[in-house]
């Protein structure tokens, strides 16, 4: 899990280069729903694995907690992030998610999203025990990734689905079902609060203006025609999603330490 700078072919930082702000897999809506259901206020101090370009951050910070620290693996993200993210009691820290460095049993709140989804189930497991472990008995932990619906799915077409996702966006991409997001939470010491789902739309034109906005939209749209190599990747991504969009979601789930 070591990565210090970041792999510009990765799909998500392909779609970062063409202006978009919004890279999680349920929208803008599904990680405000995240972020209200995690209740975060003045007193908490709250923890966010891999924040990426910042945009769930900002919306965390709005709520004005009384610390706020991003654990992110990228250097060159994290100097980008250090820019939006400033102020008395907020701070970028350079580390794995599975290796916080944070001290244990003093978050309020952890959350994280489309970073589990890039792993192995064991990887995923030690993400989830770090957050485990510098949580607070009865604190919260948010996630927000992609799914695989329905809970019975055959095997065979979720290997296929996991295996064609991998190539195309260049990631490892392993999308659970909610029982099985829900078993490995629980298997890790969690009890699941909540569970809310959203299409998994994030290159169909609706969502993007949702998350974007018209004008912004109109950017991306420009720079993706303008870019030959770059719109092949996301025309390739925009299929594959299509191809299995009966088969694939986004899930948020908040749990408690319990």
């Amino acid at each position: 899990m070591s990565n210090q700078t970041l792999n510009v072919e990765q799909g998500h930082w392909i779609l970062a280069k063409m202006g978009k702000k919004v890279l999680r897999p349920g929208g803008k809506e599904l990680t405000t729903k995240l972020i209200n259901n995690l209740n975060i206020i003045s007193s908490d101090n709250i923890v966010e694995f891999a924040p990426g370009l910042g945009y769930t951050a900002s919306l965390a910070l709005q709520r004005n907690p009384k610390s706020y620290t991003g654990i992110e693996l990228n250097e060159e993200a994290a100097s980008i992030l250090r820019k939006t993210v400033k102020g008395e009691n907020r701070k970028i820290v350079v580390a794995n998610a599975a290796n916080s460095t944070l001290v244990g049993n003093s978050a309020d709140k952890v959350y994280g999203e489309a970073m589990l989804t890039m792993h192995a189930d064991h990887r995923k497991s030690e993400i989830m025990r770090e957050a485990y472990r510098i949580l607070k008995k009865g604190a919260l932990y948010g996630i927000h990734e992609l799914g695989l619906t329905p809970d019975n799915l055959d095997q065979e077409i979720k290997s296929t689905i996991q295996k064609e996702l991998a190539q195309v966006i260049k990631v490892n991409a392993r999308p659970l079902t909610v029982s099985e997001w829900t078993a490995l939470l629980e298997k890790e010491g969690f009890r699941v609060l909540k569970v809310e789902t959203n299409p998994m739309s994030l290159l169909e034109i609706k969502r993007i203006i949702d998350d974007e906005g018209i004008f912004r939209t109109l950017k991306i749209t420009f720079n993706i025609l303008r870019h030959r190599k770059e719109r092949k990747r996301i025309v390739a991504m925009r299929d594959t999603f299509r191809k299995y969009q009966k088969h694939l979601n986004a899930v948020a789930i908040v749990a408690e330490k319990i």
